[in-house]
């Protein structure tokens, strides 16, 4: 073995060296773009608070979410945004982890490997889709028929909302269930348990990480959606402050969409296009904030085996 050369062949080490400056360039590239999108929000948002006219009181203390008159009370969307996103994940976050439990402890294998496709498919159904069957189907036959809401109601987008996030809860939480030891379910089954007590005291802390990684990815998913709100909540041209789900509201994705639509242009008092900056970068700090706060409960929960 002496005298071998180990140092491999150069066209293989210059192929990985092209490779490796590819990467950095996509890397560089993706960085760039995030630094970009940053900058501008930031420097947007600046444009709009110097352009507010607090002589006559707080702007962003309003009657309601109308930048077009000059009126831009960012509780009513944020609110709204709020109220949305619990609706949905009441909804998604029982039937989500439900139909990853049954399929990851309960599902023979034929019936697993005819489910989870259709529940990936699921997720990729456009959400303009949901929207219109939140409004035509959700709206008058689960909240109207129960409730005295309006046609166009924060309760139906919250479960049309719910219904988009579904699939994505039960798919990453399946997955991270899946991932579990055998043998941690069969040392369960070996003292006797039960297969809904095993899942409960065994597979559920097991798996808890994958699981709150999914929900975190749930919330986020119903904080930024915007076609099943806009359609569904209604107040696309504005809204009143309003914490009542039965009426009409507007979310912060749904309030940068209506001022938005229709011309690159937008028309409005004083400040109203950069407006769209500035909630958008309230947007982007919720989620960097939730991020955050889930990356370190998911590290805290994390099991090692």
């Amino acid at each position: 073995m002496e005298g071998m050369d180990l140092t491999g062949s150069p066209k293989r080490h210059r192929r990985e060296r092209r490779v490796r400056r590819l990467l950095i360039a996509m890397a560089a590239v993706s960085l760039a773009v995030s630094i970009a999108i940053i900058t501008t929000l930031l420097r947007e948002s600046a444009t709009f608070v110097s352009g507010l006219d607090f002589g006559d009181g707080n702007p962003l203390w309003t009657l309601g979410w109308f930048p077009r008159r000059g009126l831009f009370d960012l509780l009513t969307i944020v609110g709204a945004t709020v109220l949305i996103t619990l609706l949905a994940m009441v909804v998604a976050a029982p039937l989500g982890l439900g139909t990853a439990t049954y399929l990851s402890e309960f599902a023979r294998p034929r019936a697993r490997s005819v489910l989870k496709p259709i529940i990936e498919i699921l997720a990729g159904i456009p959400s303009v889709v949901i929207g219109f069957f939140a409004l035509v189907w959700i709206s008058p036959n689960i909240v109207q028929r129960f409730t005295d809401a309006s046609v166009f109601s924060m309760a139906a987008a919250g479960i049309g909302v719910g219904v988009l996030t579904i699939p994505i809860i039960a798919s990453v939480a399946e997955d991270a269930m899946r991932a579990v030891p055998k043998h941690l379910r069969e040392a369960a089954f070996g003292l006797g348990a039960r297969r809904s007590t095993t899942v409960r005291r065994v597979v559920y802390p097991a798996a808890a990480s994958g699981i709150v990684a999914a929900m975190i990815l749930g919330i986020s998913r119903a904080i930024g959606e915007t076609m099943v709100v806009f359609m569904a909540a209604g107040a696309v041209g504005g809204s009143l402050r309003s914490f009542n789900v039965l009426g009409p509201g507007q979310t912060m994705t749904a309030a940068i969409a209506s001022l938005a639509t229709g011309s690159d242009q937008v028309v409005g008092e004083g400040t109203a296009f950069q407006s769209l900056f500035a909630v958008a970068l309230l947007l982007f700090l919720m989620t960097l904030v939730l991020n955050i706060a889930s990356d370190r409960l998911v590290r805290r929960v994390q099991e090692r085996y």
